[in-house]
This record gives C-alpha cells, structure tokens and sequence, in this order.
C-alpha cells in the first residue's frame, strides 16, 4: 500500500545509510540505464531492499523495467548535491563564521569588507548565495534579540517608578 504522505523523516530515512544513498545516487545518474548491483557493492537483498524503500517514499519510480527519480527524487538529489558542495567548503564556512563571531557584541564587520572575504574564500556562486543569506538571516534574528532585549530593559526602568 503506497503512502499518500511523505514526511522529511522517511526521506532522509530512505537515504540515510550508504548503500542507499550509493543507489539513491546511482539512479539518478545512469538516467534508466541498466545499473550493475555488484559494481555498487549491494547484495541482491540489499539493492531490493533499499530499492523499495526509495519507491516507496517517492523518490523513484519504475518505467518500462528500468529506475528513474522522480520530481521529488530529482529535488532531493539536487540538495544532496548542494549538501556536498557546501561539505566542501567546512573550514572555509568555519573561517568565516570565526571572522563574524570575534567582532565585538554590537558591531560587526563593514559589509563590503565581509562580502570581501566571502568572495576570496568561496568561489562558488551558489554557496556563496546561501552563505549570504544565512548571514543576513543571522544578523536579522541577532538585531531582533537585541531589540527584544531593549524592550525588556525599558518595562524593567517603567515598571521601576
């Protein structure tokens, strides 16, 4: 019986170990070409096994006897795949992170001079993207907290008198 709803735990579920990620992987890549078990290092059992599981969570469907990813698989992988890139670039992230964190509480870097530093030290345009936005996201949430912060201090001196 297939299930209507997938949810992002029987998704990362369905990939999570390495052999189904090496399937998961390999499908998408031979594009319906033939895919040799042994050569991926699967059991006939596991290979079924972990075939079923993505089939069933929607990742793959089965056209005319051969495996292909679905829109959904096809979205995923392209994340796996960003996932990756980004794994890539661990201690650059870390650097950068490292920059933003030793700033003083209250200031930060110019932004020129950031945007600087991201760029010599990432070259990839879509990392660099979500680097950016994951450090405006940041800056954003720090600048609320602090104004959450000053509110609470201004009730405190109000309630005070």
């Amino acid at each position: 019986m297939k299930k209507e709803n997938v949810c992002i735990e029987d998704v990362l579920t369905a990939i999570s170990d390495n052999t189904a990620l090496v399937l998961f992987n390999t499908i998408a890549l031979a594009e319906g070409s033939p895919i040799q078990i042994r050569k991926i290092g699967l059991t006939t059992r596991q290979y079924y096994s972990k075939l079923s599981r993505l089939t069933r969570t929607g990742l793959v469907t089965r056209k005319n006897g051969k495996y292909f990813l679905t829109l959904l698989g096809k979205i995923i992988f392209e994340i796996h795949v960003t996932a990756c890139k980004a794994l890539s670039y661990h201690w650059k992230l870390k650097a950068i992170e490292s920059i933003q964190m030793a700033a003083p509480v209250g200031t930060t870097l110019p932004e020129e001079e950031f945007s600087k530093v991201v760029d010599t030290l990432i070259d990839d345009y879509e990392i660099k993207s979500m680097v950016t936005r994951a450090l405006t996201s940041m800056e954003n949430h720090e600048k609320f907290l602090r104004q959450q912060n000053g509110e609470q201090a201004i009730r405190v001196e109000l309630e005070a008198f």
